[in-house]
């Protein structure tokens, strides 16, 4: 793309403007929960705060905020004033990093790479802007559709950083782009990649059915013209950017000796999630979701795939679906639907896996992970949707929720009372009664509606997310030593704050500010339906009461998780040998504890 043709029609200094001071009321908001800023409370008026906080060098940050459950506050962006010793061109959001930065509590190259991350994040909100859709329209947008919708993390402020995208990747690939791609396939000598599946699903199954008997004998052929031999190659799927970026130099040994070769691409469309790497088939819909590493730096992590949970996922998918079909209070009243990661390919890297303390990136580089279609989990009349959708707030301050809301004909709080029926008690059921649990974020959930009502949920994300506890529980015996090498294990604590962090930090923090806003539904009371749904469940589960107190998410207070801390603070940028967890600092006051003490 010549520099002429970019499309800038985006980038006008107003939309700038506004998604500069949209962050920055964001960092405000985040930085206050984390307790990275502490401004001084000047005065109170009815259920508004006013805030004013001093940088080092002078600079007044005043601004109004709403106090709210959980430590949080919403932040108004109207109300920002800043008053400077000294005028500067520098965005608002990067001068208040710098601000922070010359506290002293972080690193020269940190902020650095984080006005960097910063930047991308603002690029995408601006191009968000200008594309955005009424939230009316996305109640009735197809799954893979409304993922490209969204915008991003509603907690980590450099949400959109990218780190190794250019301006040209992230129109050609950033799932807001919603540009459909084919996936580009290589040949994989057995001798340095392995193919794993749940019983039953044999390679060739697979790939007969993503790439169909017509395609997979054209890449046959081609394989023999170049000298290879079908049967000693796998065929596997790679991402255009992760070939060229990572996968040429990376693996140019492999390249020049024929044991990785380039096939072409499929001719299947698919469009990319908010994830990035995992791609939706879009020409046929039943087909496997597909997750491919794509090595750039966003919110956290590279976006790679482990090696040594790849290679698990399918074992751990038969475990949870085995749970699934012989626990009829999941599968019958719950009716909880799993998205099983079937079958993986993965290929390691000769000499990064054998040096002691190598970053953890290039230990995630090529592979490849089949997952089952949400489209042949769903059944007649029902719609699926990503539960981060519920966040969603169009360019005339209209939510996506509700939008639901008033379609189903419910009142909110009925409304509500659905939701946390359809989603909390198969998340309490395993974390009780299995000492298993995913992390139920908003992009692992699925909720599926009917009516616009919400009727249950649908989990995903094997490879990453599903977690198990560290406590002698019987449950848990019949684990492979593999699994219990691989799965993440927690005490009991950090067992639960995949549910209090995952999903009442993380999402329903921002719901219930959104429903009090938008629909002047108390937060008081949202947190009271949820704290009901949880006590229903323990009624019904009496011979688990020991479980309720091990993992106990009713307690007053838990250990505060701090995203946005975690980078600037704490690991930074640093290429360490595992991926970094959230970092921890203080305490958080539990709103479920807090609705009865306040009754």
């Amino acid at each position: 793309m010549k520099i002429s043709e970019t499309p800038l029609n985006m980038l006008t200094e107003k939309v700038w403007k506004e998604a500069d001071r949209q962050l920055l009321a964001k960092m405000l908001q985040e930085f206050m929960y984390e307790e990275i800023i502490t401004p001084t409370l000047l005065r109170k008026k009815e259920d508004i705060q006013f805030y004013e906080w001093r940088d080092k060098k002078g600079t007044v940050y005043q601004f109004e905020a709403k106090p709210r459950l959980f430590d949080s506050f919403q932040v108004s962006v109207e109300s920002i004033e800043i008053q400077v010793v000294e005028e500067t061109d520098i965005p608002l959001s990067l001068a208040l990093l710098l601000s922070i930065q010359e506290e002293g509590k972080m690193t020269g190259p940190t902020a650095g790479h984080l006005v960097k991350e910063y930047l991308h994040t603002l690029v995408a909100d601006t191009h968000l802007k200008g594309k955005a859709r009424s939230a009316d329209q996305l109640t009735e947008l197809d799954y893979a559709e409304l993922e490209g919708e969204m915008t991003g993390h509603p907690w980590i402020t450099y949400n959109k950083g990218r780190i190794g995208f250019g301006y040209d990747d992230y129109l050609e690939y950033a799932p807001e782009q919603q540009k459909r791609v084919n996936l580009s396939w290589i040949a994989v000598r057995k001798n340095i990649g392995t193919f794993h599946s749940i019983d039953g699903l044999a390679y060739e199954d697979v790939i007969v059915q993503e790439l169909g008997q017509e395609k997979s004998e054209r890449f046959g052929k081609r394989l023999k013209s170049l000298g290879g031999t079908e049967s000693d190659y796998y065929f596997m799927p790679i991402h255009e950017w992760q070939w060229n970026n990572m996968i040429v130099s990376m693996f140019s040994a492999e390249i020049a000796k024929g044991e990785i070769i380039p096939l072409g691409e499929g001719e299947d469309d698919y469009l990319p999630q908010q994830s990035i790497r995992t791609f939706v088939n879009v020409t046929n819909k039943d087909n496997f979701h597909v997750k491919l590493p794509m090595s750039i730096l966003n919110t956290l992590v590279h976006r790679g795939l482990p090696s040594e949970r790849t290679v698990i996922a399918p074992e751990v998918t038969a475990f949870m679906k085995n749970i699934l079909e012989n626990d009829s209070f999941l599968k019958e009243k719950c009716r909880l639907g799993l998205l099983g990661e079937v079958a993986t390919m993965n290929v390691n890297h000769r000499t990064f896996h054998q040096l002691k303390g190598v970053p953890y990136q290039y230990l995630e580089m090529l592979g490849a992970v089949w997952r089952e279609s949400i489209y042949k989990e769903l059944q007649e009349g029902e719609h699926a949707i990503t539960l981060a959708a519920l966040l969603y707030v169009d360019y005339e301050g209209s939510p996506f929720v509700s939008k639901l809301i008033e379609k189903s004909g419910l009142a909110v709080d009925q409304w509500v009372h659905k939701l946390t029926n359809a989603i909390l008690p198969p998340l309490l059921h395993c974390l009780y009664q299995y000492g298993t649990v995913f992390s139920p974020h908003g992009q692992n959930t699925v909720l599926v509606l009917k009516d616009y009502i919400p009727e249950r949920i649908i989990m995903k994300d094997f490879v990453d997310d599903v977690n198990i506890s560290d406590q002698p529980l019987p449950e848990l015996d019949e684990l492979s030593s593999g699994m219990k090498e691989v799965l993440r294990c927690e005490p009991p604590e950090g067992l639960t704050q995949f549910i209090f962090t995952g999903l009442f930090i993380c999402h329903f923090r921002y719901l219930s500010n959104i429903l009090q806003e938008n629909e002047q539904f108390s937060e008081h009371r949202f947190w009271s339906i949820v704290r009901e749904e949880i006590l229903s469940y323990q009624e019904n589960f009496p011979k688990l009461q020991e479980r309720f107190e091990l993992f106990d998410l009713l307690r007053p207070a838990f250990t505060k998780l701090t995203l946005n801390r975690n980078r600037m603070f704490d690991y930074g940028y640093e290429d360490g040998d595992d991926r970094p967890h959230a970092s921890e600092h203080g305490k958080v006051a539990n709103a479920l504890h807090e609705v009865v003490v306040k009754q």
